[in-house]
């Protein structure tokens, strides 16, 4: 069973953090606790622990802030992404562990929820795809690391869907031509793909 303080901390990573519609907004400790229905004790607590990660930013007698991602932020998270993804692709191509079949999977479970009600939903399945990648490359380091960015990529993907309307499509076709060259072996092919993926997210989030 989860404390309260776990409870109000993924409630907040998760459902709080990733709506656009919380970005320069303050949070209200008892609105969260009236949601989560626990005490202002373990909000207060999971707060704590965002703002160790930086997610958050408490101000004094005004409370928790959620900041928008910089352009600094979005910059620095799109190239650890890229660092990764790329080592992760060559890596997989050269020992031949590529996860072609998983990523496929995935892959269309994303395409389904394309059009839907949940953006969260299709940015989960997109962290998904790239994670499952990430995982095969067999180094846990690396996986954790990876798994650290997992609320900001929300955060990013999310805003990237509310401010371009066919961004689900493009995500697809971008994650076909990643799983493409990742299934016929081509190691540049891939990270080109990889690139390109990240470069037109990293584009609709500096320039609107």
């Amino acid at each position: 069973m989860l404390s309260g303080r776990q409870k109000a901390y993924a409630f907040l990573k998760d459902t709080v953090l990733t709506d656009p519609a919380m970005q320069g907004e303050f949070l209200s400790e008892q609105t969260i606790a009236d949601r989560v229905g626990i005490s202002r004790t373990p909000i207060r607590e999971a707060l704590l622990l965002l703002a160790a990660e930086e997610l958050v930013s408490l101000v004094p007698k005004r409370g928790a802030y959620i900041a928008p991602l910089s352009g600094r932020e979005i910059s620095e998270l799109m190239e650890m992404r890229a660092l990764l993804e790329r080592y992760a692709a060559r890596r997989a191509v050269g020992s031949g562990t590529a996860p072609v079949a998983e990523m496929d999977r995935i892959l269309g479970e994303q395409a389904a929820l394309r059009g839907g009600d949940s953006a969260k939903d299709f940015i989960a399945a997109d962290h998904r795809f790239h994670a499952t990648l990430i995982a095969s490359a067999g180094n846990s380091l690396m996986t954790k690391q990876y798994d650290a960015l997992r609320s900001r990529q929300v955060r990013a993907g999310i805003s990237a869907l509310y401010r371009s309307g066919g961004r689900q499509d493009e995500v697809c076709v971008e994650h076909r031509r990643i799983l493409e060259a990742l299934a016929s072996g081509e190691a540049d092919e891939a990270c080109a793909a990889i690139d390109a993926h990240i470069a037109a997210t990293r584009r609709i989030l500096t320039e609107g």
